[in-house]
């Protein structure tokens, strides 16, 4: 319903004092078992807007802005076709309205992903499907139907031979959580955990594909100003939160919401949570942040909470440098190769920002602070600075293996034929080992990379590269980050 404001999970169940997550429209998607293509920053492109630019012209805004993945609210073909040979990876979504169906008849998952995803891949690099959106929130009369029908979405995708490169999973709003402060108290509702949750997470597992969970602290803070610190909210609190648990010191609220997944994933006793012998897959969990956003402006959205926490006076949450501030975090952040978190120092975070462009069809009338959670205004200027490219970071090209050998195999001969230094992967060379494909193509596709000047362009491949801004170690080389003669 176009007013309806959610309240947080945890309100009623915990002390005003603790801080907790009070969720948008949107996602904060969790990559147990991710690809290799991980640290990747993008964008969600919402459509809900009668202004909005040309489907041609939001093209080559991305590409001109250096966005190269985006998140769609349903798999519109003129979309997916205006992306076709971009380069640009696409999540599409099977919306909430045809997962009864996806999940009572194979035939019908069959038909969706043949006209919605077969139809436009590979041209189109679509990499994931999310099945529904927050449906134990928007859409809870199917919530036992959710999993059937990812499971009949993704055996179509096998049927297909799709399965390895596009993978299927499903975004859940934060209030799936039962309790989340302490990260380490964190635990899925009773109403789903067992009965949906676990054979979810199972299904994850097996066919090597990632939760998606949307998190935002703009929220948490709205509701609590007076108990959560603007800094925490934002990402860069040095005074930090500790857990009394575990003894964990959050500086970031985000980094607290990410951390009770993982507990609440731990508890649930999954088998993913045992993946290699350590909780939640050990080294190579990965966390994907579907949506996360915050609000620039905006002040009429209806409910008393909000009006308590003095959002209709004094300085307002939804401000222009709060928007730069946070967004800017989670951009550099990711970029930087910061990923981790307190309980997971090793964790991967790709994530989509929400979102494209502030959308004047979202919420409940002008002003609604729904409407202002755009990177661009529709004339396609910039509500403030951000840069996707990393601007003066260091930057590398490294090999992604889920590509595969033989992808991989013939990117590392064209680089190493067209102007790589590939003489340190020779036998007896210093970098020789170990003698892999993934190994030594990083060292050729970075090469190839630095003597491009570090133009994106010529870190792709086909697919088979992708660019970092952390230096990778390979072996017991470290890939230089300099133009090589």
């Amino acid at each position: 319903m176009c007013c309806s404001v959610r309240s947080s999970p945890l309100q009623g169940r915990m002390a005003l004092t603790r801080p907790f997550v009070l969720v948008l429209s949107t996602a904060l998607p969790l990559l147990f078992f991710s690809p290799a293509d991980a640290g990747e920053v993008g964008v969600s492109y919402g459509r809900l807007g009668n202004n909005l630019p040309s489907t041609a012209s939001v093209v080559k805004l991305l590409k001109q802005s250096g966005i190269t993945t985006v998140r769609l609210y349903d798999a519109n073909s003129t979309v997916l076709k205006a992306l076709a040979n971009t380069g640009i990876t696409v999540m599409v979504m099977l919306p909430n309205d045809h997962l009864a169906a996806a999940a009572a008849d194979p035939s019908s998952a069959r038909r969706w992903v043949r006209q919605n995803v077969a139809a436009h891949y590979p041209a189109t690099r679509i990499h994931g499907v999310a099945v529904g959106n927050e449906v134990f929130e928007e859409a809870s009369n199917l919530t036992r139907q959710l999993v059937p029908a990812m499971a009949n979405v993704h055996a179509a995708l096998v049927r297909l031979g799709l399965d390895e490169a596009v993978k299927v999973s499903t975004p859940i709003a934060f209030t799936a959580l039962q309790e989340s402060w302490p990260p380490s108290a964190g635990r899925f509702r009773d109403d789903i955990a067992k009965p949906v949750m676990k054979p979810m997470l199972d299904f994850l597992e097996r066919t090597r594909s990632y939760l998606t969970i949307n998190a935002y602290p703009f929220f948490a803070y709205v509701e609590q100003p007076d108990k959560i610190s603007l800094d925490y909210a934002l990402g860069n609190s040095k005074a930090g939160v500790r857990d009394p648990v575990t003894g964990l010191v959050y500086h970031s609220l985000l980094d607290a919401q990410l951390d009770a997944t993982y507990f609440a994933m731990e508890k649930l006793g999954s088998s993913a949570s045992a993946r290699q012998g350590n909780s939640l897959g050990g080294p190579d969990a990965s966390a994907y942040i579907s949506e996360s956003g915050w609000s620039s402006g905006g002040r009429r959205r209806p409910g008393r909470r909000l009006e308590k926490a003095g959002y209709g006076a004094g300085a307002p949450a939804a401000t222009i440098a709060n928007a730069k501030a946070y967004n800017n975090y989670l951009i550099n952040r990711v970029l930087s190769g910061d990923t981790g978190t307190p309980y997971r120092p090793d964790a991967d975070m790709d994530v989509y920002i929400f979102a494209l462009f502030n959308e004047n069809e979202k919420g409940c009338g002008a002003d609604d602070i729904e409407q202002h959670f755009g990177l661009f205004y529709p004339n396609q200027t910039k509500v403030y600075e951000f840069d996707f490219r990393g601007g003066a970071l260091p930057s590398w090209c490294v090999a992604n293996a889920s590509a595969g050998q033989a992808r991989l195999q013939a990117a590392l001969d064209y680089a190493c034929g067209h102007g790589a230094d590939c003489s340190d992967i020779q036998p007896r060379a210093p970098c020789f080992e170990p003698n892999t494909v993934v190994a030594h193509a990083s060292h050729a596709f970075n090469s190839y990379y630095q003597r491009s000047g570090r133009d994106k362009a010529a870190c792709d491949f086909a697919g088979a590269a992708y660019v970092v801004h952390h230096a990778p170690k390979i072996g017991k080389c470290v890939l230089p980050w300099q133009v090589l003669d």
